[in-house]
């Protein structure tokens, strides 16, 4: 077979094998680690933290550190205050001198900006840290778990571990970036998602089976086809592009300009969802804020607030969340893609779009099709952001499975897989061999 004889291929390319073993074994160390329960907690007495991470927002949260925050786990943070870090890093590029300038000053710039990542990731464990660890005392401590006596000695220890497990994974991603294939940090949130998906599929199925939701065998095919059809649709929607045509011109004797120097016209890929999964993270982190203010509101609208905001598979909160990525989506985009940047490169290297004039005029029709293609993109978005809500309203799938139907967890698992399975492409034909898509590093257009 085809892609037998491709895994041959690969392991016949010494680096890339080096490095697709050292991710494998650095992700292994990382799941090992969500195993080991924070000293001084009786691990044979969660059940209480396990119930309250089964589902909701909290369950969101478990399912991205791969069942770690329910266990007590020293990595119970995971890679989230890493992530809140680089978006807090990104959003404050746009306001403060400083960073812009950095951003401007190649690698000695991204190097710096890196450490200040990290420096601010420490910061948020020490924040987070203690949430989590109060939490634990106020949930599990009447169940007999926590075993220290001395309660001061064990949330300050705790504190110290689990923002020490956060920094070793930090640690773990950066090397699987550097050393492995694969953008690291998205791998570990990526390997945490997939380690609790058998075990939320069995307990779906059982259920089904054994006549708690209903509808048996004939249920669960229906329920497979449904999720194979929102992972081919998020493909789609990582994978599109808008191409749009460039050509290239240099100055002749004359005065005019010789086309086409490069032999074919070229094309800048605008993505029809160029902000991946970050207006979704965005629009999550916001869902928070109503329910926690209302709950502080002692009235019966705040309370009916703080109800609708606490069910992630209920109306309001997925028209709110909708809403929300479409005007993330929009954000972020414009922060991210620099219209202008690309029409002067252009005109630096000869380059312009047939039709209009190199510069300004360049950079404003870039941003009109940007404009174009981001609404249909950031509508696409919200839909599978909210697919699990009308997966578990309308085929009574059980909460834990019908986070994958969909939403952050989807979306992450196909763009990670996308992009480490490119990686690998490209080494693999860099060595003269097919890759492992057709197409190499070539993506569908949406025309």
């Amino acid at each position: 077979m085809k892609f037998i004889e491709t895994i041959k291929n690969i392991w016949k390319i010494e680096e890339l094998k080096n490095r697709i073993l050292l991710t494998l074994g650095l992700l292994l160390v990382y799941r090992f680690g969500a195993q080991v329960v924070l000293p001084g907690i009786d691990a044979s007495q969660l059940a209480a933290l396990s119930n309250q991470t089964k589902d909701g927002l909290l369950g969101l949260l478990n399912a991205f550190t791969g069942g770690a925050f329910s266990n007590a786990s020293v990595f119970a943070l995971g890679i989230m205050p890493y992530i809140s870090a680089s978006i807090v890093v990104q959003l404050m590029g746009i306001a403060i001198p400083y960073l812009q300038k950095l951003q401007k000053e190649g690698e000695s710039g991204r190097k710096r900006i890196n450490q200040i990542t990290r420096w601010l990731t420490i910061g948020i464990s020490l924040v987070q840290g203690p949430g989590y660890v109060y939490n634990l005392l106020n949930t599990i401590s009447q169940d007999g778990a926590i075993v220290m006596e001395n309660q001061t000695l064990f949330v300050i220890s705790s504190v110290i571990i689990l923002t020490t497990g956060c920094i070793f994974a930090m640690w773990l991603g950066e090397r699987i970036t550097d050393k492995g294939i694969g953008n690291g940090i998205s791998l570990l949130i990526m390997v945490g998602i997939i380690a609790t998906l058998p075990q939320v599929f069995f307990q779906n199925l059982v259920a089904r089976l054994g006549g708690a939701e209903g509808g048996g065998l004939i249920m669960v095919l229906i329920e497979l086809v449904v999720w194979f059809v929102i992972i081919f649709l998020s493909i789609l929607l990582v994978m599109a592009v808008r191409q749009v045509p460039v050509q290239y011109a240099r100055r002749t004797a004359d005065g005019g300009y010789e086309k086409n120097i490069f032999g074919s016209r070229q094309y800048i890929p605008l993505k029809l969802n160029a902000s991946g999964v970050m207006p979704i993270i965005f629009a999550q982190a916001i869902m928070f804020v109503p329910g926690l203010v209302a709950s502080k509101i002692d009235s019966e609208a705040a309370q009916g607030v703080t109800t609708a905001f606490a069910d992630i598979f209920g109306f309001w909160y997925n028209f709110v969340f909708a809403l929300l990525i479409i005007v993330f989506t929009y954000f972020y985009t414009a922060i991210t893609v620099p219209t202008n940047k690309m029409a002067d490169d252009l005109k630096r290297s000869g380059g312009f779009v047939p039709g209009f004039r190199p510069g300004t005029e360049t950079g404003d029709y870039l941003d009109k099709i940007m404009s174009q293609i981001t609404l249909p993109g950031s509508i696409f978005l919200a839909l599978i952001a909210i697919f699990p809500a009308i997966a578990k309203n309308f085929l009574n799938v059980s909460q834990g499975w019908a986070l994958f139907f969909g939403g952050t967890s989807l979306l992450i698992m196909v763009g990670v897989a996308i992009d480490t399975v490119q990686q690998v492409n490209s080494y693999m034909l860099n060595r003269h061999y097919d890759g492992l898509m057709k197409t190499g590093s070539k993506r569908k257009a949406v025309a």
